[in-house]
């Protein structure tokens, strides 16, 4: 059975001890940690949380602490997944390497879903001397190198006690005047699986519906995504009226705001411990969610805004920072920056990444230089398997599918992404420049893409 299927307990013992839970929290406050030279590293991350699934983006959300955090933070705008998976995308986030090159493409369980085989950056961290700790969702299998470096993780599929776990291990560090290494990988919004148990607290006819609802025809689109909701996880709600949408997207809030309130428990201790000086704070996302955008739920073989774009603010202490925090809107980043930049922070020797370390832009160096383009992968959802492959620049989206042909978005003048220019004349010099670009980074990365096929959607062969 996968790791990520069954709890399960694993603590170290350090010195023949287990860990101890009986430093009270008041006690504790009492407390002031020396600083050490390297900064702590707080991870958080949601799962299925799309970039504007937050009230500093969108009034409509109601996340009071993700908002506190965010005037405190470099706030990335245009921040990416490698995936809309759970599994492949999480393999990036802990190694900084595309699917491809974790072998992570689909989920862990499913099609193309083998466990990660790779060491992750715990292992890195716990050699510099960093006490690590990781609890929450794993999705990553059982294979013993790519789950060494843990001094505490408590891993389950669903884990409503993972703010929990990381309150206990800020309480309980062994040596204050350690630094320490926690990731946090919490639930929410991922229930919203569950929407039809929701029951909202206010009248449905205050929420909106997106504007690509309201317009998305599916004319000219890959027929995968009209298919996705007739007959596989969209089957729920297809054809319900506009209430069963609101109700949706109501629920998808709530628990969005459910996890707010979890990172708000984890801060709140951060500060209790006198940690908040000598921490860096990073808050992201696995993958996102369509939120009803283009009459779409969940999450399934698209590669729009609201499933590759996610949440990315990283709070870094003064002492660690020349910069004032700030909303960055014009600088592409994508989650396999995230392990390069905390190497970086805490003084790792490089590896190889496909990542950019993101420290340059704290630091006030001009070594920076930004991405021309971002990279998207896709493999499968469940048994089905639709190889997608995407690339993104500032104003424009090339969609390349296995079996269903490209998609081609002018995000300029059509930021909903409404209308399919793949075949359109006007475009064809746009689409043969980005393709060009996508083919050379294939070729350069050893990506295999155009050796893999789709299935149908149970996991047979086309004819």
């Amino acid at each position: 059975m996968n790791i990520s299927r069954r709890d399960f307990l694993e603590r170290s013992v350090c010195a023949g001890a287990a860990v101890s839970m009986a430093v009270s929290t008041q006690a504790a406050g009492k407390q002031t940690p020396k600083a050490t030279g390297k900064p702590n590293i707080l991870l958080i991350f949601s799962d299925q949380q799309h970039w504007r699934a937050m009230g500093f983006m969108d009034p409509f959300f109601d996340t009071p602490n993700q908002d506190k955090l965010a005037r405190e933070s470099m706030v990335f705008e245009r921040s990416f997944c490698t995936t809309p998976q759970c599994s492949p995308s999480r393999s990036s986030l802990l190694t900084g390497l595309y699917p491809s090159a974790t072998k992570v493409i689909g989920n862990v369980g499913a099609a193309g879903g083998k466990a990660l085989a790779h060491p992750t950056l715990a292992a890195e961290l716990k050699a510099a001397g960093y006490q690590t700790g990781y609890f929450g969702k794993w999705h990553l299998g059982n294979n013993a190198e790519a789950g060494a470096g843990w001094d505490h993780r408590f891993l389950r599929a669903n884990d409503p006690k993972a703010e929990q776990h990381a309150v206990d291990f800020l309480r309980n560090l062994r040596a204050p005047g350690k630094p320490f290494a926690l990731f946090v990988s919490l639930h929410n919004p991922h229930d919203i699986y569950y929407y039809k148990k929701h029951k909202p607290q206010s009248s449905l006819d205050d929420v909106p519906l997106p504007l690509s609802w309201k317009r998305e025809t599916f004319k000219g689109k890959p027929p995968i995504q009209e298919q996705f909701m007739a007959e596989d996880q969209g089957k729920v709600i297809v054809g319900k009226p506009r209430g069963e949408w609101r109700k949706y997207r109501d629920c998808y809030r709530s628990k969005t705001k459910l996890y707010d309130r979890n990172v708000g428990v984890i801060m709140d201790e951060l500060k209790r411990q006198g940690q908040l000086d000598n921490t860096i704070v990073i808050v992201t996302s696995d993958h996102g969610d369509m939120d009803a955008q283009h009459k779409l739920i969940f999450k399934g073989p698209f590669m729009y805004e609201h499933m590759m774009r996610i949440p990315l603010m990283i709070r870094v202490p003064r002492r660690f920072s020349k910069v004032a925090p700030r909303r960055i809107t014009d600088i592409d980043v994508v989650n396999v920056d995230i392990a390069p930049t905390i190497r970086e922070f805490c003084g790792l020797p490089k590896v190889k990444s496909h990542g950019m370390s993101l420290v340059p832009l704290f630091s006030g160096s001009k070594d920076y230089k930004p991405r021309d383009f971002v990279i998207g992968q896709y493999y499968s959802k469940q048994r089905w398997v639709n190889p997608i492959r995407m690339i993104r620049t500032k104003d424009f989206k090339l969609n390349r599918h296995i079996r269903w042909g490209d998609e081609l978005y002018d995000l300029k003048n059509d930021p909903h992404e409404l209308r399919n220019l793949a075949n359109d004349p006007k475009y064809a010099a746009v689409k043969r420049d980005l393709a060009k670009k996508l083919d050379q980074w294939i070729k350069d990365h050893k990506d295999p893409f155009y050796s893999l096929h789709a299935s149908s959607r149970k996991g047979g062969k086309f004819d």
